[in-house]
């Protein structure tokens, strides 16, 4: 039986202020129904991050993971394999392709299993292709087989595949696995002593919009590239993605399945809502297949719509291994130069601007709450630890987390952590398996092309939806958005096309090149710097909403922030009171508070806190009322009407849900 009944507590305070307060947690009542919205959000996804997915969903959405992060991690060797001076030599670059694929399953592991804990795909970064450039066009590493290319006279060039042109590619590959070990530490050191944490009490929504739509708007041209080299089907592929995850995702597919003492039962199954883009892709492929069959491609290959053909990278399937495990070392020793080590921090410092904006876009997409700082400094740590493996292992680049599985998880509705791991051991698997690799190396770039359009257009998305938390009638915020945004895009754009930075210095040269070519970290920097100097209210620049779900002590908010706890040890760690003096243990983030003891004449046992500054109200109360055995749900309602109060005195009124056993 449930009743209802109201206790009036007489608090003496200094504010004229009107609010409710949970006695339970002492969090303002009226925060649940600012939540509401970030909860109703949370209702369309069909697995969150700690949810657990069938075994068969985990494998096919995991596979749709690594299918969506093929198409960048692939940019990349083939991106760097003529600058590392491979040319012809496809069996060095088919262990290139798989060594990175390799490397990245086992960094997504480490992310989602002890680093951030978001179901963020980890693979290759555009960001070091820049610094890895410029230390391969060194003198003493310029490539004997471009130089041909451009016209100049070269003798004694090696057989491509050959034993000295395998070492001359190697040599290469072992200087950049050097810079990249070398300059990771500085990540490791940045992420786990807190610095990124620290950075993060002035990083806001105005910081955080054009850092993450930048990450988007940024890779307009390698989705139009891919896609202009057959507009028809790159359009063809968007519209099957549209029609799969947007007008058809309400449509359930009827299927039978088996069930024990019951024979046949039919089971409805979202597909459309669950596979829009593997299913997009493929009939995408399938249809390139039967165009390329009945000779509507062009059969010259500097004709356009000749690369939407299915037979022109055939030959990779033959000439792959079928099994080749990658292992640290494979090419030789590492060897590290100073110019290298001080270059490739540029790629160090773009990753790590461009990741800490995908925790946030992928916790909002994942269902998970805003990450803490814990989980922000554990995450980049974590990253640079990876990026040392990538070095080590060969891949020839760092790594960082992929913007357009994020946005996949936007189309999908599945935001599992265990499916991204799934995809995870996928990568580790087929990166071992050579010639299934080079499978879908054979996928048409137009088809690509236009995955890459609705993938990089859900970030820029996800990037603006942030603006909710701000006040868009502010000048100041408007000004701010503007300037970050629009610099952001024009001032990158024009140092890639000027050689201006000419400090003396090579090495500083090239830092500052590749920063200032940085589409996100310009823009970030900007907003960042403007939000933090220019005045404002924390509720004009969207702090108090943006920190509040993140920052929340109810109950069911620290449920939601168990998701970036460690596993198997976060119990230990909670014992240890060291723990709450490391950056990166979830003991740093919040502490557990201990509540004073009051009994009152009636029999309640109220354990309450109250912190009368800066206008905060907390009350954690824990009411027994051991006569009638009720247990309570209490929550506190503050009258304080400057027109009804002729004193001092507050009133809380106690709204108490009560379970009575005896009445």
């Amino acid at each position: 039986m449930k009743r209802k009944q109201i206790l009036h507590v007489p608090i003496l305070t200094g504010n004229m202020t009107s609010k409710v307060v949970d006695i339970e947690t002492g969090q303002p009542a009226d925060s649940r129904s600012d939540r509401s919205d970030e909860e109703e959000n949370r209702k369309d996804l069909l697995y969150s991050v700690d949810e657990v997915p069938p075994w068969y969903l985990c494998i096919i959405l995991g596979f749709q993971h690594y299918l969506t992060a093929f198409g960048s991690t692939l940019t990349v060797p083939l991106v760097l394999y003529k600058h590392l001076c491979i040319d012809k030599d496809t069996v060095g670059l088919s262990e290139l392709i798989s060594t990175i694929f390799f490397v990245s399953g086992i960094c997504t592991l480490l992310q989602t299993t002890l680093g951030c804990r978001l179901p963020i795909i980890q693979g290759g970064t555009f960001a070091f292709l820049t610094p890895t450039i410029a230390i391969l066009s060194l003198p003493e590493w310029t490539c004997p087989f471009v130089e041909v290319e451009k016209g100049r006279n070269v003798t004694n060039l090696p057989e491509p595949g050959s034993e000295v042109h395998r070492e001359m590619w190697q040599a290469r590959l072992r200087e950049i696995q050097g810079a990249i070990m070398v300059s990771s530490l500085f990540q490791v050191f940045i992420g786990f002593s807190g610095l990124i944490g620290i950075m993060l009490r002035f990083i806001g929504p105005l910081a955080i919009t054009p850092t993450i739509t930048l990450v988007g708007i940024s890779l307009f041209q390698p989705a139009a590239e891919k896609a202009a080299k057959q507009w028809w089907i790159a359009v063809m592929t968007m519209f099957l993605i549209a029609l799969f995850s947007q007008y058809l995702r309400k449509v359930n597919v009827p299927l039978c399945t088996v069930v024990k003492g019951c024979g046949f039962k039919r089971v409805d199954v979202p597909i459309f809502n669950l596979f829009p883009i593997l299913m997009a892709m493929i009939t995408a492929w399938v249809i390139c297949a039967i165009l390329t069959v009945a000779g509507a491609f062009p059969a010259d290959s500097k004709a356009w719509g000749y690369d939407a053909r299915t037979d022109t990278k055939v030959d990779v399937l033959f000439k792959s291994d079928w099994f080749r495990f990658p292992y640290p070392g494979q090419w030789g020793l590492p060897t590290v130069s100073v110019a290298g080590v001080f270059g490739m921090l540029a790629g160090v410092l773009s990753s790590m601007v461009e990741s800490i904006g995908d925790y946030y876009a992928c916790a909002r997409l994942a269902g998970a709450p805003p990450p803490p700082v814990h989980a922000v400094n554990r995450g980049i740590g974590i990253e640079g630890i990876a990026c040392v493996l990538a070095g080590a292992w060969g891949s020839g680049n760092g790594t960082t987390s992929y913007s357009e599985n994020i946005g996949a998880i936007g189309i999908t509705k599945v935001g599992s952590r265990r499916v991204v791991q799934t995809g995870a051991l996928i990568m580790i698997i087929l990166g071992c398996l050579g010639k299934f690799g080079a499978l879908f190396v054979t996928i048409p770039e137009p088809v690509v092309g236009g995955m890459f359009m609705i993938m990089f257009g859900m970030i820029t998305a996800v990037g603006l939806s942030n603006l909710q938390y701000i006040d868009l009638n502010s000048s100041r915020n408007i000004f701010i958005l503007g300037t970050s945004l629009f610099f952001g895009l024009s001032f990158p754009q024009w140092m890639e096309a000027h050689d201006v930075v000419n400090t003396g210095s090579k090495i500083v040269d090239q830092i500052i090149t590749v920063l200032l070519s940085t589409n996100m970290f310009v823009g970030g920097m900007i907003g960042f710097v403007l939000d933090n100097t220019i005045p404002g209210t924390d509720k004009e620049r969207g702090i108090h909403s943006w920190r509040k779900l993140g920052e929340s002590v109810s109950s069911d908010a620290k449920a939601d922030m168990q998701v970036y706890d460690l596993p198997l040890i976060q119990k230990y760690l909670d014992s240890w009171t060291i723990t709450r003096y490391l950056p990166f243990c979830p003991g740093f983030s919040w502490q557990k508070r201990k509540p004073t003891k009051e009994n009152t004449s009636n029999g309640i046992e109220v354990n309450s806190i109250f912190d009368n500054t800066d206008n905060h109200h907390k009350v954690d109360s824990i009411v027994d009322n051991t006569d009638n055995h009720h247990n309570v749900d209490s929550k506190v309602e503050i009258n304080d009407n400057p027109h009804n109060s002729t004193d001092d005195t507050s009133f809380y009124t106690i709204t108490e849900k009560a379970a009575d056993t005896n009445l």
